[in-house]
């Protein structure tokens, strides 16, 4: 097998990470080895070498037809392991459920990771049509969705522009989202005072979310409703985001500091 080199030390291990969360962001269609070089900014020969590694650790695979890269069996056993140590999803459960019962729409839980938001939760409403724009498992670049621009709306601006920029290879996936773009809406985050997605992603549907913070205040979680876009009238939008910030209200004082990116 065609080993990393040994002396390469922690800068491997930080180069793995980073590739193993590209392939996370695009799991359900998998990507080219040409697409996981160009956005993890490496030469392609040591992105394959380390491709190779994980998948001989079991942490990624390949399909042998399309030659696209996924996430591999050992991601999953290791989820399963640590998850009974993030209770997350049980302590935010409650308000989701309520909110899906108000609001009869879809609502969200997103946790940042890193330079990414993941969908950890779903609860649908009764409303009979129906936006399933986030699959739990799914992972998407800061920025992108009411989640994910909720994520970054309370962070400063110089921070802000740091993770749009470390995205924006990444960003043209999604309805041709560019770095200008994401700014714009974070800008119009701020002057709403929560974060709306009006069809920025996927057309014909539109979202708000608001970040739940730590004690320390940083934005660790994101609840965010989704519903098709002639429901979401701009007073509704606003009625929304007054349902999630009272549950808001409900959850911080229960989120511990280890919930930090």
């Amino acid at each position: 097998m065609d080993k990393i080199k040994p002396g390469a030390g922690t800068q491997s291990i930080e180069r793995a990470a980073h590739v193993l969360r590209i392939i996370a962001s695009r799991n359900s269609v998998g990507l080219r080895l040409v697409d996981i070089s160009k956005q993890a900014k490496l030469e392609r020969p040591t992105a394959h070498r380390i491709l190779k590694c994980l998948m001989a650790e079991g942490l990624v695979r390949q399909n042998a037809e399309t030659r696209r890269y996924f996430l591999g069996h050992l991601i999953f056993e290791l989820g399963l392991a640590a998850s009974s140590s993030f209770n997350l999803r049980d302590i935010c459960r409650p308000s989701l459920t309520r909110l899906a019962e108000k609001s009869g729409d879809t609502v969200f839980l997103s946790i940042r990771s890193g330079a990414d938001s993941v969908c950890i939760d779903r609860v649908e409403g009764a409303f009979p049509i129906k936006t399933f724009t986030l699959d739990v498992g799914t992972r998407r670049p800061l920025g992108v969705g009411a989640g994910g621009l909720a994520l970054l709306m309370k962070l400063p601006e110089q921070t802000q522009q740091e993770i749009v920029s470390a995205n924006a290879l990444r960003l043209s996936a999604y309805n041709n989202l560019t770095v200008p773009l994401v700014l714009k809406l974070l800008k119009r985050c701020r002057d709403l005072g929560f974060a709306l997605n009006d069809a920025q992603v996927t057309p014909g549907s539109t979202s708000v979310g608001l970040p739940i913070r730590s004690r320390s205040e940083e934005p660790v979680l994101a609840i965010s409703i989704g519903a098709i876009s002639s429901r979401m009238t701009r007073e509704r939008q606003k009625e929304l985001a007054a349902m999630i910030r009272t549950e808001l209200e409900k959850l911080e004082p229960y989120i511990e500091e280890t919930a930090h990116p």
